[in-house]
């Protein structure tokens, strides 16, 4: 039941249109994907989610799987079921966040910070997985190529992720080249795990190499020759925008244009605009809705900082030409006091604006590609 169907390429681009048809619906790309760590958009439900159009929701299996935990989701019916939406989830492998803890994140990595407060919540890793200790109780926990995709069956996610390694920014080469070999192993075993029973579920394969473009080529290479149904790039895309690009110019033409890709963790709209002209589908990303819990509201004429005084009397809204709920009943000057009031449907508000703007701005991208202006 999973298949892409390519419907435009562009002539002045690697852009192209298509569709992603799942059991659960069809995702138009190229698209945007909002992170739903624990099953929910923070400050939205699902019911909103879906109502704005957000055909794409990205879940934590990590997260997941802590709280509340395989087995409750498994008996309440699966993910879909348990959380109340009805169209397409993916979720990752859980690999992200448990290297997070050994290393940090990327941001605290390059600003040379470590992560002293959860590093010691790694026990171990092997050839074999990642023993850790849970960060809710101190429980242990192995996680595996098998475990994480096991975990991924009881969920019931229309696009899974194989379990991977996720090496620091500041790696040697050839600390890099074992790490990417590793990871190789663990989504060839996760792969055979997955067909054993595929549930009519799509897995997609994870590209690695940190910012070595050699290593980005033997990593499509290897992982192309596998029964994927699709393919994400992950791992350190490098310090800066421009530095993402070259990796991505590099990696894209390796993978096969009859599949799907997925760029994992950016979706900012600049990153979009650029990777959409290399052919990228989908993009996960926090940011709007992370965004719009600071107070910075998008819009098509740039940022809207809710909490400067002069929107202290604006009683129009954010974008007048916006259909969303938040801006077909509210006033700027109503949400610049809301945010000052620390009203948590402050954060509500804000966030089902980004998030109709996203769908937006996606499905304009959508239509100029189709025009032949991207």
């Amino acid at each position: 039941m999973f298949k892409f169907e390519l419907l435009h390429q562009s002539k002045k681009s690697s852009a192209r249109v298509g569709k992603i048809h799942t059991p659960h619906g069809v995702i138009d790309t190229p698209n945007f994907v909002a992170v739903g760590t624990n099953g929910t958009l923070k400050a939205l439900d699902n019911a909103t989610v879906s109502d704005i159009g957000l055909q794409l929701m990205f879940c934590n299996t990590y997260h997941l799987l802590l709280q509340p935990g395989t087995q409750v989701i498994k008996e309440a019916g699966g993910l879909h079921t348990f959380i109340h939406r009805k169209l397409p989830i993916i979720t990752d492998s859980g690999g992200f966040q448990v290297f997070s803890l050994a290393y940090g994140s990327v941001a605290d990595e390059l600003k040379s910070r470590g992560n002293k407060s959860t590093g010691n919540l790694v026990i171990k890793i092997d050839e074999e997985g990642v023993l850790f200790r849970s960060y809710r109780d101190g429980s242990k926990v192995l996680l595996t190529p098998e475990t994480s995709v096991q975990a991924q069956k009881d969920f019931g996610a229309d696009i899974i992720i194989p379990f991977d390694e996720l090496p620091p920014y500041h790696i040697k080469n050839d600390a890099l080249e074992i790490s990417l070999a590793r990871t190789h192993r663990w989504e060839k075993r996760s792969l055979d795990t997955h067909l054993k029973a595929r549930n009519n579920q799509a897995m997609y394969g994870v590209i690695h190499g940190g910012i070595n473009l050699d290593l980005r080529k033997l990593s499509c290479e290897t992982l192309t020759k596998l029964d994927f149904d699709g393919y994400a790039i992950g791992g350190s895309m490098g310090k800066t925008k421009q530095e993402m690009h070259s990796i991505l110019t590099h990696t894209l033409p390796l993978l096969p244009k009859e599949k799907p890709n997925h760029l994992l963790g950016i979706g900012d709209l600049e990153s979009i605009d650029r990777g959409i002209a290399l052919g990228i589908d989908t993009f996960d990303s926090s940011y709007p809705t992370r965004a719009a819990r600071h107070g910075v509201a998008l819009s098509w004429k740039g940022q809207v900082k809710l909490t400067r005084s002069e929107n202290a009397s604006h009683f129009g809204p954010i974008d007048k030409k916006c259909a969303c709920s938040t801006c077909q009943r509210f006033s700027l000057a109503y949400l610049h006091h809301l945010f000052k009031a620390k009203e948590l449907s402050a954060l509500t508000l804000a966030s089902i604006h980004n998030l109709h703007f996203m769908v937006e701005y996606m499905a304009t991208l959508r239509e100029k590609i189709a025009q032949g202006l991207i």
